[in-house]
């Protein structure tokens, strides 16, 4: 079963025009959520109530004829690129081939994503198609809603997820302590690379990959998306976020956790069971109707009332929690609706991340994330994964 365009089918009506375009390859969430289809070079996307593709290789035209969940497929030869080239060079011709491929579908105007590409749309208005701008992000806010295949991909890259989360406080609890503090294992000091790469091995046996992965210690962590580098040390908070995508369904999913070996500080301590809290807040509050900032001031609430600093409080604050509390996730690790002071209402479907922390540049962060699907009377739990702050013991 397809995604529901309904949002986009409005959006159209809307806005009184004929289709909806995109010029990209299949890195574009956007994209790939519209055709189905995966391809390593640029491609167009027409939705005029039926998916149309227009290859820019033919190699490609087997395969998304078998694959994209499209009505048409076909490429740029066959809207006449060939003769277009020994006129023009051969990204105008293929652009005007565009022209022609939209016209044949009888399409006069479009909607397109703001990151339509600026030469594409100076073409189609030349050769008499409107362009009009999607100032609203129409895709991004239907890919929001999930099917229960899609919220299936999200879990299974999560199982995935949870192996790699393990691996890595493996060799956090299971480290030795060295006399200087710093965390070794056979011998060698366990650094964050080390950590990130033995997650990014299990993650590979899942069938999953990454691009980024935070193993941050000590005050590296106070900076939330600082990747971490060098030796681990004990006593110290260790911050493990994970956001893999499955290569398969191409879904992500996201968690945090936080390990410390050894002895923590009594204020590390109580940031970890004020952070827990906040989570459990959070979550308490996440249910359809409610708002992303509803489920945002839940945190804050928390934390504020413990006396620590938070968006609502300082709007550049350096210490506290100097984050959202959280984001959709799907296609994209980051994408709506947002869990924001402007976060939406939330939908059932809606696949969200809680991910609390507070953090002080002079002492280091604490994170925890789980990420969970909304329900009409509250959410499911998609992490299978416990809390432990201290491990080894």
């Amino acid at each position: 079963m397809g995604p529901d365009l309904s949002p986009l089918d409005e959006h159209l009506a809307d806005r009184d025009v004929d289709g909806y375009v995109i010029d990209d390859d299949a890195d574009n969430a956007d994209q790939y959520y519209l055709a189905g289809f995966h391809a390593p070079d640029p491609f167009v996307t027409l939705y005029d109530g039926d998916v149309h593709l227009l290859m820019q290789r033919t190699l490609e035209l087997a395969r998304a004829k078998k694959e994209a969940r499209a009505a048409t497929v076909e490429t740029n030869v066959d809207f006449g690129y060939l003769d277009l080239k020994e006129d023009h060079n051969p990204y105008r011709a293929h652009r005007m081939a565009i022209a022609r491929f939209l016209a044949a579908h009888d399409v006069e105007s479009v909607a397109a994503p703001p990151e339509f590409p600026l030469a594409t749309a100076d073409v189609l208005r030349e050769q008499g198609i409107a362009v009009i701008p999607d100032d609203e992000s129409v895709v991004e806010i239907a890919r929001g809603t999930k099917t229960p295949e899609e919220v299936d991909h999200v879990r299974t890259a999560q199982r995935a997820n949870e192996a790699a989360m393990a691996r890595a406080e493996e060799l956090v609890a299971s480290a030795d302590v060295g006399d200087d503090g710093t965390l070794r294992h056979d011998g060698d000091p366990l650094t964050s690379e080390f950590v990130r790469q033995e997650i990014e091995i299990e993650l590979l046996r899942q069938n999953c990959t990454l691009s980024e992965t935070i193993v941050a210690g000590g005050t590296q962590a106070a900076d939330a998306h600082e990747r971490g580098s060098g030796p681990l040390h004990a006593n110290e908070a260790i911050i493990v976020d994970i956001f893999p995508r499955h290569k398969e369904n191409r879904y992500h999913a996201d968690m945090t956790r936080t390990f410390c070996r050894g002895e923590p500080s009594d204020t590390l301590r109580e940031w970890y069971e004020d952070t827990a809290e906040a989570k459990r807040a959070a979550l308490a509050a996440v249910e359809a109707g409610a708002t992303g900032e509803d489920v945002h001031a839940a945190a804050c609430e928390v934390y504020e009332e413990a006396g620590y600093p938070t968006l609502r409080t300082d709007a550049e604050p350096e210490r506290g929690f100097i984050h959202s509390t959280g984001h959709g996730v799907g296609l994209e690790v980051h994408e709506y609706p947002k869990v924001a002071e402007d976060g939406a209402e939330l939908e059932p479907g809606h696949v969200i991340t809680i991910e609390p922390g507070l953090y002080d540049p002079d002492v280091g962060g604490v994170r925890i994330e789980d990420i969970v699907v909304v329900t009409e009377d509250g959410y499911e739990n998609l992490t299978d994964y416990e809390e432990t702050f201290v491990v080894g013991e």
